[in-house]
């Protein structure tokens, strides 16, 4: 007999409210003058299926409601915590005296390759995703505590944000 694809109900996925109350993974995204909106929107839908503490959405980056982050999004603006953070070095100050590492996602020297990146138990992470052609500002890097680079093999510089954050996600609910 073929495989059947499950339906929508048989998924029991949590009400936004039980996800609210439900336990999350021990790390924040933070998406730094992100220009498409769709990429804000499947952010939101990435942190809500792994489970993310909360989205802190920075600089230019645009914040709900807008109906293109809600198109993309799916919902996942209700269900995930988020927050308007207009400048990103206080915020990463911020993490970082509450005890957060804070990482840059972006191609530098002396980056940690995703493949070697263990998670400590009890550290709290922030991962810092930049604009989509500019990356992670110099600042930043140069403020987090370390960055993280995901390996890539083709002949393209980088891949979508959107793409870069549900690979992260993934990697570190998975490596948890």
């Amino acid at each position: 007999m073929p495989p059947r694809k499950i339906s929508l109900d048989e998924l029991n996925r949590l009400s936004v409210d039980a996800f609210k109350a439900a336990p999350k993974f021990p790390y924040c995204l933070i998406l730094d003058d992100v220009r498409s909106l769709n990429n804000v929107g499947s952010v939101f839908r990435t942190a809500d299926a792994f489970r993310a503490e909360k989205l802190y959405l920075c600089g230019i980056t645009g914040q709900p409601p807008h109906r293109d982050i809600t198109k993309t999004a799916l919902g996942a603006t209700e269900s995930v915590d988020w927050e308007h953070a207009p400048d990103i070095t206080e915020l990463i100050s911020k993490l970082q005296t509450a005890g957060w590492q804070v990482m840059a996602v972006e191609q530098a020297e002396g980056s940690v390759s995703l493949t070697d990146f263990r998670p400590e138990t009890g550290q709290r992470y922030a991962f810092v995703l930049g604009n989509e052609v500019t990356g992670v500002r110099e600042s930043v890097v140069e403020q987090a505590d370390s960055v993280l680079e995901v390996p890539q093999f083709g002949t393209k510089h980088s891949l979508n944000i959107s793409v870069t954050a549900g690979i992260i996600c993934w990697d570190f609910v998975q490596k948890m």
